[in-house]
């Protein structure tokens, strides 16, 4: 370095002409001792810039980089009560911005993973210090309507820690569910709470059914909970394949829960919705769906001698299309129900058969001798066809004695075990037999045999089920499975099911709506076609929200607490030593390039 600054004593040569030597000299004049100090510092600049490259390519680093790395699991709280719009964009918006800067903020070598917190935890992302794979991952996280399951993903992410001395379990979530005040006072779990204390109604129960007495009546259940800390007045509108079934003006004091029964009558069955007219931060819970059986007709040949009683019993039901016959056809009309009261043919005819007060035997049994004032002491209470029916004790006149051929399953018997209403299974078609009197005792004086007739009819038709339930968001179903379908969400995402099996169990669905089972394509469409056409539903389900959790948009008091936590702060020299060198280098150079552009260095 000295020898780099001294001074060059010039030797003497003895030369021809001086007249390119003074050009050199005029070009190149002695310098002083600045002007050598300006290489110099040009040299010094060069030296830094290698040096701070080798220091670089070594990767150093600290002691305590090694020792206080963190393990951190993010959990996201993707529930329904997280598509609140109490702020801006929503409260999940709100919580995945969090997410952004929790993964921002960490170090070269700390590690995190993502744990969705919403209908069913899972891991997202697992534990990894690539801040783009855990940027994409939370991207990838979508909000759903399903209930929360924060209690059950920070188990999960306690498992992702596994006992790290500088574990940590960062939760983002708005803290409306049970025990949040007890999870956020753990050591190793740092909640942060997004949204404020709102309020809300909803709808948290909404189910349809068929009426078990009138062949084509249904009641409506609709529940409504006040989530708020005031009285709120709204409207409840109830509607039928797009027709108003019924408007019902709403005044709920703070905290109340109302709910209603509503009968009503249609033999078209359809897709029914419940709305609530209210503005408030949480659409979800504001529109309900159910789905209504459709009734068919059913077509009745009643082969008796004038027995008006009979007749008018399938009358008064509006899906009965009856035919009254003397004689017993001898070919039953296809899907009939052929009725014979007392006169009957020796072969039962193929298809569904009712036989009441039967006057002679038949294939399937012997008829015997009348009953002496039997009572009903047994009755199968369990079966549909007994439904609404309470035959203890009642006294059934003149009925007949009978001897069945095979073992049938008997509905109401007598004293001694004598059958007086049974049930034959036979592969042709079940026969109902009621060895029953209707002429001498006081059963038609009765409700309980309209109420048999319809059980019947109901019975025959296959009307096992009268609900067909609407399942809260999150539950888990079995249905039954032909070939080649597919499972639609409410917004149109097919979901391939499983070929070659009867059954299978689907979910959990997340979403609010009417889910459907349908072919992947229509049959005699092209491809394009079958985009743009919705295939018929082979199945329809209903999900609903039907979570007052989640429907209660406000937290604790002690939860609403800032959004910058700890774990952001710790965010400080977040990347290695060889970064900040090379960046070193980079603005020496820079540095360099400047003040030569400037004449301060050679």
């Amino acid at each position: 370095m000295i020898f780099y600054i001294l001074k060059i004593r010039l030797r003497r040569v003895p030369v021809s002409t001086i007249l390119f030597w003074q050009q050199i000299f005029e070009e190149k004049q002695p310098r002083s001792i600045w002007q050598r100090l300006r290489h110099l510092l040009s040299l010094l600049v060069q030296l830094a810039f290698l040096c701070l490259l080798v220091l670089a390519l070594a990767e150093p680093f600290f002691k305590w980089e090694i020792l206080e790395a963190r393990r951190l699991v993010l959990v996201v709280d993707n529930s329904a009560s997280m598509r609140a719009t109490d702020v801006a964009p929503s409260r999940f918006d709100r919580a995945r911005q969090a997410g952004e800067r929790f993964i921002d903020a960490l170090r070269f070598r700390d590690e995190m993973a993502i744990v969705a917190a919403g209908t069913q935890p899972q891991v997202v992302c697992g534990l990894t210090g690539q801040r783009r794979t855990l940027h994409e991952a939370l991207d990838g996280v979508s909000a759903s309507d399903g209930p929360t399951r924060v209690a059950e993903a920070v188990t999960l992410a306690r498992r992702l820690i596994s006992k790290h001395s500088n574990g940590r379990v960062i939760v983002l979530t708005d803290g409306c569910f049970e025990g949040a005040e007890k999870l956020a006072a753990n050591d190793d779990v740092e909640l942060v709470a997004v949204g404020a204390r709102t309020n809300n109604v909803g709808l948290t129960r909404f189910q349809v059914r068929r009426s078990l007495l009138d062949p084509i009546g249904y009641e409506i259940l609709a529940e409504v909970f006040n989530a708020s800390d005031e009285p709120v007045e709204c409207r409840l509108e109830i509607e039928l394949d797009g027709d108003v079934v019924d408007v019902v003006p709403l005044t709920l004091a703070k905290g109340e829960i109302w709910n209603r029964v509503f009968e009503k009558t249609s033999a078209e069955g359809g897709q029914m919705t419940a709305q609530l007219d209210h503005d408030d931060a949480l659409a979800a819970d504001d529109l309900a769906w159910a789905l209504l059986p459709r009734r068919e007709m059913q077509r009745v040949t009643l082969v008796s001698e004038d027995n008006l009683f009979l007749e008018k019993v399938f009358e008064a039901n509006p899906l009965v299309k009856l035919t009254v016959v003397k004689e017993p056809p001898q070919k039953p009309a296809p899907g009939a129900i052929t009725v014979f009261h007392r006169k009957l043919p020796a072969t039962l005819p193929a298809g569904p058969v009712w036989v009441i007060d039967p006057s002679g035997s038949c294939d399937l049994w012997q008829l015997g001798d009348k009953l002496l004032n039997p009572i009903v002491t047994q009755q199968d209470k369990d079966s549909p066809l007994m439904a609404h029916v309470r035959l203890d004790n009642v006294i059934l006149p003149e009925a007949r004695e009978i001897t069945f051929k095979g073992q049938p399953k008997l509905l109401a018997s007598a004293v001694e075990g004598e059958p007086l209403y049974a049930v034959i299974e036979r592969p042709g078609g079940n026969v109902l037999v009621l060895t029953v009197n209707l002429d001498q005792g006081d059963l038609p004086l009765r409700t309980a045999f309209p109420i048999m007739a319809t059980n019947a009819l109901a019975w025959f038709a296959g009307n096992r089920g009268e609900l067909r339930e609407s399942l809260a968001t999150g539950a888990i179903t079995e249905v039954a499975l032909a070939s080649s379908l597919m499972l639609y969400s409410p917004d149109g995402r097919p979901r391939p099911l499983p070929a070659n099996v009867a059954t299978a169990t689907i979910g959990p669905l997340e979403l609010c709506g009417v889910w459907r089972i349908a072919p992947a394509t229509v049959p005699g469409r092209t491809p394009d076609e079958a985009d743009e056409a919705k295939p018929p539903a082979a199945l329809e389900i209903a999900c609903n929200l039907a979570n007052r959790g989640e429907s209660d948009l406000r937290p604790s008091e002690e939860l609403v607490t800032n959004e910058e936590a700890t774990a952001v702060l710790a965010g400080f020299a977040v990347r290695p030593i060889w970064f900040y060198l090379l960046a070193l280098a980079l603005i020496i150079v820079t540095t360099e390039w400047y003040l030569y552009q400037r004449r301060w260095i050679s």
